[in-house]
């Protein structure tokens, strides 16, 4: 094993170390300070109030498609308008949904629900039991971060059951393992958390007892990203488990086994599967699981990308190569976007040339056969939802100047079009070309120009260069909406560069930038921008750049690489300090991306291109917006807190603003959402345009 370096030096050396106290006085007096200052320019600025309100106007609009998730013919949704601020959770027969007239039940008012209890709650999400899906478990965050409380509801009564089951805050995972036991994966206490701040242990949870005493029926390694429960109630059959994730690109699967016993007399037993694989369920007697890299199997190889099914029965047997079963293999060009398991089929969203097609797969009695549904071409497919007890799927279809349409495909039926979002803008004089810049290693990369059709190619277009490049996300054409939409409205045209480490073509182009290659993506994205101005597009004056999360990193490491290539930097909950990303909320988990600072041959090529070490007092920066949550503990505001304080240290120039609830969205509601819309396109507008 490589040896390990200890970081501490360096990070009492950074003088702003101080302000990775999220809560701390000190901190949160500089945050009040830096929003007052960048509030005072961005809202007061004449522009903001028509650009929230209009965003805010979409947001809120009661003709958007009302998005649901089916479960045993019934079609549950969650919806959010002014009225509504922290959402409703309604319930309609999936006739009355079809027939575009749903007659909605609302099971949860969560802004009843938390004026009555006095708290910030933030709906995150329930996981109800089959077959009648009458009991749930909700998950509700204080402030929209990804701890949440777990509660049990009777979705029949309508209420939180008394003395039913009930967790404190933590990051957590439960599902129902049967009426009255659930698989609980939480902070039992000292220990049982990973270091990247999931759960170590899984425990069987019996109606009426205390936690405490709950059976422990899987441990991992507190170095592993987490173990996560799951639980799979179909009608030809239950498995009940746990997805144990050594980083974030691995995952081994364990199955609650012991044949016709009584769940506590049941064992966790291990699937004998390869790591290096994404699981998405099952169906009938069968796993099923997408590769992250080719399979050896004897005389053949299953090729990473590919989707396969194979007996439970043999993964617990040690004979996995009996029964594998290749469900669909990508092309070099395509990938596998979304899987979701059906009744009596599997729906994939393929991508080919980064845009959708829809494909059903069916088993037989010669292996799975597969078949193009029929849905339109040249967008984004989106599987919204498929009912394991039905053989009803919910699909989305899209394009970035398509509003979404959702259909429904049932048994034997062609898709069936029951909702249509109108159009939120003007698209008749817009258009969308799909164009290729070539990376510094030759690679030929994709990127959509999405413009008004009387630009002019004079170099004078205000440009919106938006990428994200990691963790296997693909950017595929969705309806322009937020930031995006009203850019184009302002008479700007929007780029979305399909970069290295996302899923665009696969496992491969994801990992062609992983670890010690990420200079790739960054080396990609450049590329797109270089193209843009070389091309006579637009230039260095008229050009910004966009992104979140990853894709703030991205946006640090353009502002440090080239920022000679851009005049504008929308820079949203990033990582930066790349030199302790592992050691700030969830960051351990990210160490299969990116690597370990503290193995010293990973630390030297992340130090390469670490934005917050890599900042220059003698060059010039664009000026950079960033913008960030208190609440989000995923990526830890500290990272946004200390770039944009060590770069006014430098005398650069910053507007940084921070939303005190939202979580990692940095946005808890539409309001919100709308309010940071307005705040990133006023600061494009005064840069690239005015």
């Amino acid at each position: 094993m490589a040896a390990l370096v200890n970081t501490a030096a360096s990070a009492d050396e950074d003088p702003y170390l101080w302000l990775e106290e999220v809560e701390g006085e000190k901190a949160l007096e500089w945050v009040k300070e830096r929003n007052e200052h960048s509030l005072g320019i961005l809202k007061e600025d004449p522009r903001f109030d028509d650009l929230m309100e209009r965003s805010l106007k979409d947001y809120n609009a009661q003709d958007k498609i009302a998005y649901g998730r089916l479960l045993g013919g019934a079609v549950h949704n969650f919806w959010q308008d002014e009225n509504s601020v922290r959402g409703l959770w309604r319930r309609a027969s999936l006739k009355s949904y079809k027939a575009g007239e749903p007659k909605w039940v609302t099971l949860l008012d969560v802004d009843a629900l938390a004026e009555k209890e006095n708290e910030n709650w933030v709906y995150k999400a329930r996981e109800c039991l089959a077959p009648d899906f009458g009991r749930c478990l909700v998950s509700l965050s204080r402030g929209g971060g990804d701890a949440v409380v777990v509660r049990e509801f009777d979705a029949v009564t309508k209420q939180f059951v008394s003395g039913g089951f009930e967790t404190d805050e933590a990051k957590q995972g439960v599902v129902w393992i049967d009426a009255d036991t659930v698989l609980i994966g939480t902070d039992f206490g000292a220990g049982t958390m990973t270091d990247s701040g999931y759960a170590n242990q899984v425990k069987a949870w019996k109606r009426n007892e205390p936690l405490a005493v709950a059976k422990l029926m899987h441990e991992g390694d507190t170095s592993d990203v987490g173990s996560f429960p799951f639980a799979s109630h179909r009608p030809d059959g239950n498995y009940v488990g746990v997805v144990r994730a050594p980083d974030f690109f691995t995952e081994v699967i364990y199955v609650l086994d012991g044949e016709e016993k009584a769940w506590d007399q049941k064992e966790m037993r291990r699937l004998d599967l390869p790591e290096a694989i994404s699981f998405k369920g099952f169906f009938s007697d069968m796993v099923i699981v997408q590769l992250r890299k080719d399979w050896e199997l004897g005389a053949k190889t299953v090729a990473a990308g590919t989707l396969v099914s194979l007996k439970v029965a043999d993964a617990l047997a040690g004979r996995a190569a009996l029964s594998v079963s290749e469900i669909f293999v990508p092309t070099e060009r395509s990938s596998i976007d979304e899987v979701q398991i059906g009744k009596d089929r599997i729906f994939l969203s393929v991508l080919d040339e980064v845009t959708g097609q829809l494909v059903a797969a069916k088993p037989g009695p010669n292996g799975w056969t597969t078949s193009n549904v029929g849905m339109p071409e040249n967008g984004a497919l989106n599987v919204v939802s498929a009912d394991e007890w039905t053989d009803t799927a919910f699909v989305n279809f899209e394009s970035f100047l398509q509003p979404d349409t959702l259909y429904t495909v049932e048994r034997g039926g062609q898709p069936e079009q029951i909702a249509s979002l109108p159009a939120r803008f003007d698209a008749s004089n817009m258009v969308t070309e799909q164009k290729f810049a070539t990376s510094r290693d030759g690679t030929k990369v994709p990127y959509f120009v999405i413009r008004h059709k009387d630009v002019e190619m004079d170099g004078t277009t205000p440009t919106i260069l938006y990428g994200y490049g990691g963790f296997e996300i693909a950017l595929a054409p969705t309806y322009l909406s937020g930031p995006g939409k009203l850019w184009l409205e302002e008479g700007g045209a929007y780029v979305i560069a399909n970069i290295r480490g996302g899923g665009e073509f696969g496992p491969k182009w994801h990992q062609a930038a992983l670890k010690e290659n990420r200079q790739r993506a960054y080396d990609d994205f450049i590329a797109v921008g270089e193209d843009l101005i070389e091309t006579g597009f637009t230039t260095p004056r008229h050009l910004g750049i966009r992104g979140g999360s990853n894709g703030g990193l991205l946006m640090g490491v353009m502002t440090t690489q080239r920022p000679d290539l851009w005049n504008a930097v929308i820079c949203a909950v990033p990582l930066l300090d790349m030199m302790r990303f592992n050691k700030l909320l969830a960051g351990a988990s990210w160490m299969g991306e990116y690597g370990n600072p503290d193995v010293p041959e990973e630390r030297d090529y992340i130090l390469k291109y670490s934005p917050y070490q890599n900042l220059d007092a003698d060059k010039q920066y664009p000026e950079v917006f960033f913008y960030t949550s208190t609440k989000d503990d995923r990526v830890h505001p500290g990272h946004a807190r200390k770039m944009a304080a060590k770069m006014l240290g430098m005398d650069k120039p910053v507007l940084y603003y921070e939303n005190i609830e939202g979580g990692h969205s940095a946005a808890a509601n539409l309001k919100q959402r709308a309010y940071t819309d307005a705040l990133q396109v006023v600061y494009a507008l005064r840069q690239l345009k005015d």
